[in-house]
């Protein structure tokens, strides 16, 4: 499993239910595509974590890197609902950050299971 996490802060006078709600659309419509898996997002709790990484974390998480590379090339088409969608999320948020993880050990790896 890859998970493309995104972290962010919205901009100021942005409504925090309104993003949720924004987001749900959009990355619903990536699962209901299945070009994703599942989603979360996440609010920082008591102020804990780095500043720079921003107030709110989204998890995204696809079976393959096509996966992915599909999601990407529906946002970057900018066409029909896609680009409403994704545009009524991207417009909320002031800065972003954005990694991608892998679950490990995976089935691409082919030495080091002599540890398991």
């Amino acid at each position: 499993m890859n998970i493309y996490h995104i972290f962010c802060t919205l901009k100021d006078g942005t409504s925090d239910m309104a993003f949720a709600k924004a987001l749900a659309n959009w990355l619903d419509h990536l699962k209901t595509a299945n070009m994703i898996e599942s989603w979360r997002l996440m609010r920082r709790k008591l102020g804990l974590g780095p500043d720079d990484l921003g107030e709110l974390h989204i998890m995204i998480e696809t079976a393959s890197l096509a996966a992915l590379d599909e999601a990407f090339t529906l946002a970057a088409s900018r066409t029909g609902a896609a680009e409403t969608l994704h545009f009524e999320v991207t417009r909320k948020i002031k800065s972003v950050k954005f990694a991608l993880y892998r679950d490990f050990p995976d089935a691409e790896r082919k030495t080091g299971n002599e540890l398991f």
